[in-house]
């Protein structure tokens, strides 16, 4: 993507500042981490631009909880309050991950407090991925459970400026 996704507009609001609402309709306190256009408390990852595992990282530490936590990627316009309710009021305190398409959405997901722990040891050893916090023990929220709440395309992401096109965004 040539822009940042964040400052892309949409619908009258930046990708950021929509994440950010739609998580504040089931989360507080909601940080955000990254540049910040959403208009909520900003923290940025270290380094910055390091990655989604450093955000759940800097989102954390921000947030002063161990987890769980929910966490939502600003390049899933389609992400709705009742997904994100879902993952939160799932039950115990464990990580939890939608499946859509055959692959889990790891960027819009909940992590417990093992994820969080699991995602500083894995920056320590030059491990990145978003899916290192996850681990090997998880809850999945199968498509046929969060399409009860959710349209069929809620974990289209935006990752390309033809991605934009194709999903009406642009």
């Amino acid at each position: 993507m040539a822009a940042d996704k964040a400052g892309i507009v949409w619908r009258g609001e930046t990708l950021a500042r929509r994440a950010g609402r739609v998580l504040s309709e089931v989360c507080a306190p909601v940080v955000e981490v990254g540049s910040g256009v959403s208009g909520l408390g900003c923290v940025r990852e270290d380094p910055a631009g390091s990655g989604p595992l450093a955000a759940l990282v800097a989102g954390a530490r921000a947030l002063a909880t161990p987890g769980p936590l929910v966490l939502l990627a600003c390049d899933l316009p389609f992400v709705e309050p009742p997904v994100l309710r879902l993952l939160a009021d799932w039950p115990g305190r464990a990580t939890v991950i939608p499946m859509s398409g055959g692959r889990l959405q790891y960027a819009c997901a909940r992590y417990g407090a093992d994820a969080v722990a699991r995602s500083e040891s894995a920056l320590r050893y030059g491990e990145p991925a978003l899916r290192e916090a996850a681990g090997t023990v998880y809850d999945v929220v199968t498509e046929s459970t969060w399409r009860l709440v959710a349209s069929p395309d809620a974990f289209a992401d935006v990752d390309t400026p033809a991605d934009l096109d194709r999903l009406g965004l642009s």
